[in-house]
This record gives C-alpha cells, structure tokens and sequence, in this order.
C-alpha cells in the first residue's frame, strides 16, 4: 500500500487494521483512519475473518457483535464501538473499546476533538484503543465496565433526545410559518452558551424569569395545536422549574 503507515504510531501495532460493518460508524470510521494515514482495510461485511489484519474494529450492532467476532480468526486484537456492550463478547480474543462520543449518521464525520471511550482486557489491548484514538484526534478517556450504561445514558440524553426535542420544536414551528433552518442560529447559540457556562448558568425563557403568566400561555398553545407533544412538554416544563431552582439556590 502506497503511504503505508502501522495501525499505531506508539509502536504497539504493526499491520492491516480491518473494519468489519457497512453501516454509518463502519464507513465513516473507515475513511477517517484513511485519511489519518492508517492501513485499513474495509468496511468488511458479515463473515469477515480478519485474516492477516493486526487489528479488527467490529462496528455492528450490539446484538452482532459476539456473531462477528466469533468469526476473526485467533491473533488480531479485536475491538468493538459499542458504548456500553460488554467486551466478553469479543471472547476468546484479546479486546478493547473504542466508542466515539460523536454522532455520526455517515462518511465525512470528523472526530478530531471528539471524546472516545477506551477500555481493554489487557493493558496491551487498552493502550492499543487509545493509540488509535489518539491517531484519528480524540481524546481517549477510560470508561470501566461498571460505568458504561450510565456513560451512555448521558450520550444518549445529549444527542438522541436533543434531537427528540429539536424534533418536536420544529413541528411546533412549522405550525407558524417557520422552518428548521429559522431555529437553527438558537439551537446553536443555546449549545455554544451551555458549553461555555453550564447548564444552570445558560437557562434563559420565562421559566427561568419565573413568568408563569407566559410559561401557562405556551403550554395552552402546544394543547391546542399539538397535545400529542402535551406530555413530553409538561415533562420538559417539569424538568426545566427544577433545574431553574438549582440555579436560585446557588446564586443564593
């Protein structure tokens, strides 16, 4: 291979790494360890042995994984990109973790700055999953076995159910005229301000002025024209009075 480079620039690893799974992580992963240098092979479909690779990264669903690796031959170190999956199920062979804390939905995903998730059955398999986080521009954080439902609850709350909201903010806004792109500049500069000051600090609208007058009025509005969004709205609402307390109380 032309411009070949080993999988780890430490030294850990010299060969092939082989992506094995066709999907959105699968081929974006793919092309971003080409572009970074790395000799790699694939996205591999199912029934990919890693034959001859140093290095297998399985990015299947969970319910595929020990499917998939049951499939490597012995040798390589197999990793997986599951966030909370359990690395037995890469048994018998030498594993580690590597889930990059980005929400990818296809090729051109850039994971330089990403946190990624690393842990391994060995600190050989453990140092390999930070090296190949380090190689695409993450920051490698460990995540143990006993924390990882819990880390991807907090994924999951930050990018599923951001969406899930964005989602019903722009059904809410196409009932007057607007379109995702008007909301767009608010959603970024809410994420840029949390980013910046935190979540109690960048809670601005009327529940967080103590306008019940106004906060009544959107809840009236959102029964009348959509009350399939009500509950989902009287939770956020509920939510939303706590975490606006927990920012009197400190100021206080």
């Amino acid at each position: 291979m032309s411009g070949y480079i080993p999988v780890m620039t430490t030294g850990l690893l010299d060969g092939w790494c082989d992506v094995v799974g066709q999907g959105r992580m699968g081929a974006a992963i793919t092309e971003a360890l080409r572009e970074a240098g790395v000799a790699v092979r694939g996205p591999a479909g199912r029934g990919a042995t890693g034959a001859g690779a140093a290095l297998v990264l399985l990015c299947v669903p969970d319910r595929e994984i020990a499917a998939a690796a049951g499939a490597i031959v012995r040798g390589p170190l197999v990793g997986h990109t599951s966030a909370s999956a359990e690395l037995a199920l890469l048994a018998p062979h030498e594993r580690f973790l590597l889930h990059p804390l980005l929400s990818v939905v296809g090729t051109g995903a850039r994971f330089t700055g990403a946190t990624a998730a690393v842990d391994g059955s060995t600190p050989r398999a453990h140092a390999a999953a930070s090296a190949l986080a380090e190689r695409l521009g993450m920051r490698a954080r460990t995540i143990p076995a006993e924390q990882r439902a819990l880390y991807h609850a907090a994924a999951s709350a930050a990018s599923n159910f951001l969406v899930t909201i964005e989602g019903m903010a722009e059904d809410l806004a196409a009932r007057v005229g607007l379109d995702r792109d008007a909301l767009a500049p608010l959603v970024r500069s809410t994420v840029e301000n949390w980013e910046t000051l935190g979540a109690r600090r960048a809670l601005t609208g009327p529940i967080a002025r103590g306008d019940l007058q106004t906060a009544a009025r959107q809840r009236a509005a959102v029964s009348e024209a959509a009350p399939a969004h009500l509950a989902l709205w009287d939770a956020l609402a509920t939510a939303t009075r706590g975490l606006a307390a927990q920012r009197v109380e400190a100021a206080g």
